[in-house]
């Protein structure tokens, strides 16, 4: 098995690095900084492989060029942001796969927070690492896309498998659940889970990774079909791609 350390870093960005005890191989995706990736590479004794880049933001991309330097590791991002992208070595797309010894992940693109954001899925591992585009009970902002090519990007993760964990970069899980609560006050599972989510974050734990399940039942971004959000923002009878663009920019308002 793939063994996954989550580094929080800056205000609330993650960084993870994944290691596959049998190769030796190890990447980190979205280092935002070089030093904790580096401290963890020490007290660990491993070396690093790879950086898997989900998007060109600073906060995801920041600590690329050191530890390149540094490691000597190979930079795979999206094939579009290759001008964007700190020492890229390959790009890759849609359909392309990365894989970490034996472990093989699906490149998947998912446009709409930026123009070439792209996810890696490690279909068997059950594991996605997906930047910016999906968070806990959220979604990434509209930077580069359409709220119309977000929402396709949304439906391909919603398709994974249930018991997919999710890895996303950002904890804004409160915040984001706040904001559920008030479009779809009356979903119980919803309710529950907020109750752990604050008690995880009032004792500074983390409340990632998620799963596919998980936010099937209470994310608003999944949610679009649900017929208590749907009336509660006045939008019963409009397309689901519409339902969401509401969602997207009562978000971008919310406090």
């Amino acid at each position: 098995m793939l063994e996954i350390i989550t580094l929080p870093v800056l205000a609330d960005n993650y960084i993870y690095l994944i290691h596959d005890p049998v190769s030796q191989e190890t990447a980190a995706v979205d280092p935002a900084l070089a030093e904790p990736v580096l401290d963890i590479l020490e007290e660990k004794g491993w070396e690093l492989t790879y950086i898997l880049n989900t998007h060109h933001h600073s906060d995801h991309v920041g600590g690329n060029s050191r530890l390149k330097q540094l490691t000597g590791c190979k930079i795979i991002a999206a094939q579009a942001d290759w001008d964007r992208i700190p020492g890229i070595d390959q790009g890759v797309d849609e359909g392309d796969v990365v894989s970490i010894g034996q472990h093989k992940a699906n490149v998947i693109a998912t446009p709409g927070h930026t123009r070439a954001h792209i996810v890696y899925h490690f279909a068997e591992d059950k594991l996605l690492f997906c930047g910016d585009t999906l968070f806990v009970m959220g979604c990434g902002r509209l930077f580069e896309g359409t709220a119309e090519q977000l929402w396709q990007s949304l439906q391909k993760l919603k398709a994974l498998p249930n018991a997919t964990k999710v890895y996303c970069t950002h904890e804004y899980t409160q915040t984001n659940g706040r904001f559920a609560l008030t479009v779809e006050p009356n979903n119980l599972q919803l309710q529950q889970r907020m109750i752990e989510v604050n008690r995880l974050r009032g004792n500074n734990q983390l409340t990632i990774p998620t799963t596919i399940a998980e936010e099937l039942s209470t994310n608003p971004f999944f949610r679009e079909d649900s017929l208590d959000l749907r009336n509660t923002i006045d939008m019963f009878n409009s397309q689901p791609v519409e339902v969401f663009a509401k969602l997207r920019h009562l978000k971008d308002s919310f406090t």
